[in-house]
């Protein structure tokens, strides 16, 4: 299996060592399926980054993608799976599936799509089906880099993106377009966000867990040597000796998880982090005593003793045993149902999509190329 990584990084690193891989996106999914449109993974001749959902449509995608790498294909294209009918899988629904040959000549378009993974910019990646090019769009709201060897539909392309993207969701599309077939694939930050701060038993194993979920992560102590030698794909270690400091750096709604080896500490990035009013979660490990002893530090501070109200200590999901993976998977159960709460309060998204005088007027001014 390739690392946890982002689906776009492990595609570079793929690429970066002179192998060929397929990109297997679900576009399209009507019904009951395994996953739903976005979904993503990397089929290399001998690993797999990423999940369909498993069974056998993954199993199928799988063989597929293989078969194409060692045929040599080159571009991309679309299967209509009926999972019933062609698969037997009790599901019963229908899953149009993408697969996109990519090689060295992909380096460009991957560089852009990561520079917007790590900066939480949405972007919209355009790939033109059945042909036999590379070459791929990638759309921001206020740029786009590449081309899909047309400058006409290049445009169009640009226009439709930007509808997508204005959209608050992520997702997939297949547009006809000046006569040809077009893959629409939104790409957005996991807008999970999780700052574990402290790197002792129950920090090492939450990160390991956290390494399992569609989460980006940071991993913050001053403590170098005692980080281990190798994390998940999707958790990048600080070693700070400010580690309050790095509260700044949280992206608005980030997660924050303080069990450090030190209550001085876990005081100092508590406190910076009560200093703002945008994050999602503030968890102190600890007990009652603990969340007591605090409230009273916060009124020598001259803070008011509600505003600990906004951090959460016990944290985690109350279980009995103690063990560090235990406490681990309470905390990121926590995580996810707060996740989960806050998705659900959004609502469903509003399209915002321009009326079709507009959107003329767009594609005769957007210079796709980005140069």
């Amino acid at each position: 299996m390739i690392a946890n990584l982002r689906w776009s990084d492990a595609l570079r690193g793929t690429v970066q060592r002179g192998e060929r891989a397929v990109m297997v996106v679900v576009a399209a999914a009507n019904g009951s399926t395994p996953r739903d449109a976005g979904t993503a993974m990397l089929v290399t001749r001998e690993g797999l980054a990423g999940t369909i959902g498993g069974g056998h449509l993954e199993f199928e995608a799988t063989r597929l993608a293989r078969e194409a790498l060692t045929g040599g294909a080159c571009g991309a294209w679309a299967v209509r799976f009926p999972l019933a009918a062609r698969l037997g899988q009790c599901c019963g629904g229908v899953a149009t599936v993408v697969f996109a040959a990519v090689d060295a000549s992909a380096q460009a378009w991957l560089d852009v799509v990561a520079s917007c993974q790590r900066a939480a910019v949405p972007c919209a990646i355009v790939a033109r089906l059945g042909a036999e090019a590379a070459g791929r769009l990638v759309v921001t709201l206020d740029d786009a880099r590449g081309t899909l060897g047309d400058a006409a539909l290049d445009s169009v392309a640009v226009v439709e993106a930007r509808s997508r993207l204005a959209q608050d969701d992520a997702g997939t599309a297949l547009v006809d377009a000046c006569g040809a077939s077009l893959f629409l694939h939104v790409v957005r930050s996991s807008a999970f966000h999780v700052h574990v701060f402290g790197n002792g038993h129950v920090g090492r194993a939450l990160v390991q867990v956290l390494g399992a979920l569609p989460a980006e992560v940071a991993w913050i102590d001053t403590r170098e040597h005692d980080f281990p030698a190798a994390v998940p794909g999707n958790v990048e270690i600080v070693v700070t000796d400010d580690p309050a400091a790095e509260v700044a750096a949280a992206l608005r709604g980030a997660y924050l998880v303080v069990l450090t080896h030190s209550h001085a500490l876990d005081f100092d990035i508590v406190e910076a982090a009560l200093a703002r009013d945008d994050l999602a979660y503030v968890g102190l490990i600890g007990s009652k005593a603990k969340r007591a002893q605090f409230e009273r530090r916060m009124v020598q501070r001259g803070l008011p003793a509600e505003s600990l109200a906004r951090v959460t200590c016990p944290i985690g999901v109350a279980l009995a045993s103690k063990e560090p993976g235990v406490i681990a998977v309470g905390i990121a159960a926590e995580l996810l149902k707060l996740r989960e709460q806050a998705l659900l309060a959004r609502g469903p998204a509003t399209s915002v999509t321009a009326p079709i005088g507009a959107r003329m007027r767009a594609l005769r001014s957007t210079d796709p190329r980005g140069e």
